[in-house]
């Protein structure tokens, strides 16, 4: 799959400044010794693991785990002013891999993985990969958005959505944007109220904007981050997931969830590793759906039965390369 012309457009701003700092570093990974399985992984977070996003690094982890691949060890909650020592801590304990977000921490992590060629490092980022061990990812479910945004539009009858996410930064561009282009193709005057909590796990900040929003006439709630759910429960309203399927806390409430499946992504590195064939990489594109990183659930109870039919119609063009999502990085914009 031609991956790249998906990126190119959003990235290449990112990928020039990775690329020039790559160029430092040219000698390719090489493993001291092949690496015997169990491996040894440890993830370090910023976050609770409860939290979405890293919820599903935390799963496909443990998943290998008990499979018997890898042992596996982390760090939650983790201060952006600690991570270096945490990561350095990781790798002088002999680590074969070491997964984190490096999003806010970019600096010290790549300067950490350079320090420990013989380390694997995977972390989620805004920016390139780099010789000779650091491999990115992130979670590219804009596809599974747009059709989750393809019900939520059709779906609503005061024509209003809300939208809250966490930081304006371009991996949760993509899904608002993704969710808005899918909303308005079902229907066209369908309008958008944005708010970002400039947080990553704040529920109680993201309730009351979500509350604003009701109160502007919302009646489908995008919940990007946790706590917005809570708001459309106790107003009666809709909400659309994001990353995890929250349907079974949120009986009746739950429109549509666009899923992310890390295990893809986390397989693949684990592989490499384990084979001595590790690489910087660019490991985005496992979170596709065509690589089963990516899927969406709608609540068929809720949904109108002429929207479902024609997201799941979409969803077939979408992996049978027949349609493509656009990837849009820029700060999505309320419309009313």
């Amino acid at each position: 799959m031609a991956y790249s012309k998906l990126f190119n457009r959003s990235r290449r701003a990112f990928l020039s400044v990775a690329f020039a700092a790559a160029a430092i570093a040219t000698l390719p990974f090489q493993p001291a010794s092949a690496k015997d399985k169990p491996l040894k992984v440890a993830a370090i977070y910023t976050v609770p693991v409860e939290q979405q996003w890293v919820s599903r690094i935390h799963k496909a982890l443990t998943a290998a785990q008990d499979r018997g691949d890898v042992t596996y060890v982390f760090s939650e909650n983790t201060a952006n002013t600690d991570y270096e020592r945490v990561m350095r801590e990781y790798a002088e304990q002999g680590m074969d891999l070491i997964v984190g977000e490096a999003f806010a921490v970019e600096r010290a992590a790549r300067k950490v993985a350079a320090e420990y060629p013989d380390t694997a490092f995977l972390m989620g980022s805004s920016f390139g990969p780099a010789k000779p061990n650091f491999s990115v990812f992130d979670n590219w479910i804009h596809e599974p958005s747009y059709l989750t945004g393809m019900i939520a539009g059709a779906t609503t009858k005061s024509n209003v959505i809300g939208m809250v996410g966490g930081y304006a930064i371009p991996e949760v561009n993509r899904l608002m944007n993704a969710f808005m282009e899918g909303a308005t193709a079902t229907n066209p005057d369908v309008k958008f109220l944005v708010t970002f909590i400039n947080s990553w796990y704040d529920p109680p900040k993201a309730k009351e904007a979500a509350f604003a929003m009701i109160d502007k006439g919302a009646d489908v709630l995008y919940a990007e981050r946790f706590g917005v759910s809570d708001a459309a429960k106790e107003k009666g309203i809709l909400a659309i997931g994001n990353v995890i399927d929250t349907a079974g806390d949120y009986p009746g409430t739950i429109l549509a969830s666009a899923l992310w499946h890390m295990e893809p992504t986390i397989d693949k590195a684990i592989e490499a590793v384990a084979t001595d064939s590790f690489e910087p990489s660019d490991y985005g594109p496992y979170s596709f759906m065509s690589y089963g990183g990516g899927s969406f659930v709608a609540d068929e109870k809720l949904a109108p039965a002429d929207a479902l039919k024609a997201a799941k119609e979409k969803e077939k063009e979408i992996l049978d390369g027949l349609f493509r999502v656009n990837v849009n990085d820029s700060e999505p914009k309320s419309t009313m």
